[in-house]
């Protein structure tokens, strides 16, 4: 038969002293190294990014390999070579004390590939809020044909003249290929050259266009 314990006897078990509460353990500060995976030694498994080169960007990428290459071994420490079969370039991790090394070469190198200049893509491993913003000109209106070309034709202007202009008010980089638009810069500025470009494609004025990209980079600029 089971024991029947009383009030008496569970009092009686009940320890009179308190377990001691530990303490907060106090870890030691984690370097860069323990804090990437890549450059730990327990993890010596590298990481691979593979960004393809497009057929109108092979010559340019041949031309500037030399200005690719530098900051990506350089400052980095990635392995990079270019495969010639599959057309793209091959980014590898070594020990390395900077984390997301990897990530901020392929950013650089896709930057490369959308068209920009290698000095203009070389600010994305320099500053940490410059961002890419990539759409098409239908995404904003379905056009077609002539209407399509004209779109695009207002959008970069008599000789870049329109281009130029939106890229010095919102100072931004931007890229016309074909109906993509790649802008580059800080998230403020590209909303503000992004806004402008959507309203050229709607078909609205380059001059009322100009000046309130104008007013609104003011603002910006005061705030």
């Amino acid at each position: 038969m089971a024991q029947i314990l009383t009030a008496s006897d569970l009092m009686d078990s009940t320890p009179t002293s308190q377990t001691p509460v530990p303490s907060t353990p106090d870890y030691p500060e984690l370097t860069p190294n323990q804090t990437n995976p890549n450059s730990s030694s327990q993890n010596p498994e590298s990481e691979y990014r593979r960004i393809r080169c497009p057929p109108h960007r092979y010559t340019p990428l041949r031309t500037s390999w030399e200005q690719i290459l530098t900051p990506l071994v350089q400052y980095l420490n990635l392995l990079v070579r270019f495969n010639t079969k599959t057309r793209s370039v091959e980014l590898k991790t070594s020990p390395t004390s900077t984390p997301g090394a990897l990530q901020k070469g392929a950013d650089f190198v896709s930057c490369f590939m959308m068209g920009f200049e290698v000095v203009d893509a070389v600010a994305l491993l320099r500053l940490d809020d410059l961002y890419l913003d990539s759409f098409q000109v239908t995404d904003v209106k379905m056009l077609k044909g002539d209407h399509l070309s004209r779109a695009i034709g207002r959008i970069a202007g008599e000789d870049g003249k329109t281009r130029y202009a939106i890229e010095n008010a919102t100072r931004t980089r931007i890229v016309l290929a074909d109906q993509h638009v790649h802008i580059l810069g800080s998230y403020q500025n590209i909303r503000v050259a992004r806004d402008a470009i959507c309203s050229l494609i709607m078909g609205a004025p380059p001059g009322k266009v100009y000046n309130n990209m104008r007013n609104v980079g003011r603002r910006l600029n005061e705030s």
